[in-house]
């Protein structure tokens, strides 16, 4: 398939820059595959289409304060890192900007607590830093650091836990899992009290959900590795629900790639943790999710392709264009859908 096959055009007005207040009074767009019927609501709404036994798959991974700025020793350069990985105590995959002015060997600085050492560079200033410093590093972090968010989204975050979900707990993530972004610890606890199971997993987002789509035929594109897990609360409360038939519901579209890594073709998931690289577009066979809550992506990006592969893509731009003409709000902090 071709990368322009998933175009739609956006004006840019729709591009949501601030989050809903409260979190859950973003508006949600239903769409039924059985019958093409969609339905619009405001997202606290989804607790009248969720039924007992339903089980919700959410990613607790929490962002991190993952973007660094600084400069080249010895030069007035301005730099910007992204960290996409850590790989041990001092060491992180990272993007360097500009990537053709940092080279190996040199010393980056942020701030006096912290600077870093280049050890490579690759394809696209994706490559190796080691970090030096003297305390805890999380803690420097929190200091030197900013919080990641997306480049079309030009307003400052005031409130730094609105690009949180209220339920993050594990740091190491380079973006939010958007669609959690609507939940609110009130509206969950309706949820839970109706029956519905939480599954918390992880994944922490990396380059491969927001790095955009070269290659107009898609199956050239690579993905990057993030790195997951799934414990044995997770795992029973999943395959429990897949024995009784009962509904599985991912929160995301890194939710379902963690799920879609690790399933067997029964759709059983194991504990276990590690990296994943997959990549969903149509005709990808689903194996353990049933239905899917998720916002509106990018055109040509490899969430919409995931999107199209769980509804189709005639379906997929066919809502989307609804969406458009009903001015719902997109991408990191726009509006939900809930895909039955």
């Amino acid at each position: 398939m071709r990368k322009s096959d998933f175009y739609y055009d956006l004006p840019q007005e729709y591009i949501a820059q601030t989050a809903a207040e409260p979190r859950d009074s973003s508006r949600l767009l239903i769409y039924n595959r059985e019958n093409n019927i969609i339905e619009h609501k405001i997202f606290r709404d989804i607790f009248d289409y969720l039924h007992k036994g339903d089980v919700l798959v959410i990613n607790n991974t929490r962002v991190i304060k993952a973007r660094l700025l600084g400069n080249i020793e010895g030069k007035t350069t301005k730099v910007e890192i992204l960290l996409l990985r850590r790989i041990n105590l001092t060491d992180y995959e990272a993007i360097s900007r500009p990537a053709r002015k940092i080279k190996r060997g040199a010393r980056l600085y942020f701030t006096d607590e912290l600077s870093a050492e280049v050890l490579s560079v690759g394809e696209s200033g994706i490559g190796t830093i080691r970090f030096i410093f003297d305390g805890v590093f999380e803690d420097i972090l929190s200091r030197a650091g900013q919080i990641p968010l997306p480049p079309y989204i030009t307003v400052k975050l005031e409130d730094e836990s609105r690009y949180q979900t209220v339920y993050s707990k594990y740091d190491g993530s380079s973006a939010a899992p958007t669609a959690g972004l609507h939940f609110t610890d009130e509206l969950l606890a309706r949820i839970k009290a109706k029956g519905i199971e939480i599954a918390e997993i992880m994944l922490h987002i990396g380059l491969s959900t927001f790095r955009p789509v070269k290659a107009e035929n898609i199956e050239d594109h690579q993905m990057h590795n993030e790195y997951y897990e799934i414990g044995e609360k997770a795992s029973e409360i999943i395959n429990n629900a897949r024995n009784e038939g009962r509904r599985i519901i991912c929160v995301g579209t890194t939710s379902v790639r963690t799920l879609e890594s690790v399933a067997n073709e029964e759709g059983f998931v194991r504990p276990c943790s590690g990296y994943t690289d997959i990549f969903i577009y149509p005709g990808y066979k689903f194996k353990a999710v049933d239905s899917l809550i998720t916002n509106f992506h990018l055109p040509e990006s490899t969430l919409i392709m995931l999107v199209s592969a769980f509804m189709g893509l005639e379906n997929t731009l066919n809502m989307y264009n609804i969406a458009v003409k009903e001015k719902y709000r997109f991408f990191s902090f726009g509006d939900a859908v809930f895909i039955i």
